[in-house]
């Protein structure tokens, strides 16, 4: 991404995370920062469609280790998917590597934004008490899952808007191709790959955890000023 659309970025979530914002003020700062990084997406693919060269398709491989790793991984999905990548996972140890296919730009906003909403959401669940009667591990497990899906519900919308800014009967014909590209792509690196079962959650965390998921920052993780990153509660 461009130093131009960094900067912008980066000035659109400091001003987020000013105190003296009120909460409509902020969420409409963070809501034009996930605008840029999503029309940033739609620019990548049109230039590329021009110039193939420029954004290649590519794999990298991501390491998700516990205490939640499934967990984890979810939230690597949820991210990954609206942006037009996808991935495998494959158990390691008590954590899974997730093997993720793209095209170079979408790859570079699927780590952009998940290394962010890890630490978010690390914060987020640290700052929210487990309530009397409830498993510690159910409940983060629950909120994890909600935080995950409000993340991969702003972020299509964020890139549906963006396709539809671009104003151009072929640009989602070119999205199109990209998204068949990858997936040609992952099938030949896995031909039998199977589709995760869907998973059961018992904690009551999951209202919770998708407010927190609609409240995040879906921006450059390196904003000045921002705390270091925790690990997630045990």
């Amino acid at each position: 991404m461009s130093e131009a659309m960094l900067s912008k970025v980066r000035k659109l979530l400091a001003k987020a995370e000013d105190p003296a914002c009120t909460p409509a003020e902020s969420a409409l700062f963070t809501a034009k920062a996930t605008e840029l990084i999503a029309r940033y997406g739609v620019d990548r693919a049109l230039l590329a469609a021009r110039d193939p060269a420029s954004d290649p398709v590519g794999d990298r491989l991501v390491d998700v280790v516990a205490p939640y790793a499934r967990d984890k991984a979810g939230l690597l999905v949820a991210v990954a998917d609206p942006l037009r990548c996808r991935c495998v996972r494959r158990q390691q140890g008590d954590g899974f590597v997730l093997h993720l296919f793209g095209f170079a730009s979408d790859l570079e906003r699927v780590e952009l934004l998940f290394t962010s909403l890890l630490v978010q959401a690390a914060h987020g669940l640290a700052a929210t008490p487990v309530p009397a009667g409830e498993h510690p591990a159910a409940f983060r497990r629950s909120w994890l899952a909600g935080f995950a899906q409000a993340i991969g519900e702003r972020l299509r919308a964020a890139e549906a808007a963006a396709v539809a800014d671009a104003g151009t009967a072929s640009t989602a014909l070119v999205l199109a191709d990209r998204s068949d590209r990858v997936a040609r792509r992952l099938a030949e690196a896995y031909p039998r790959v199977r589709t995760a079962a869907r998973r059961r959650l018992a904690g009551g965390g999951f209202g919770v955890g998708a407010a927190a998921g609609r409240r995040a920052d879906l921006g450059d993780p390196s904003v000045p000023g921002r705390t270091a990153a925790r690990p997630l509660p045990r």
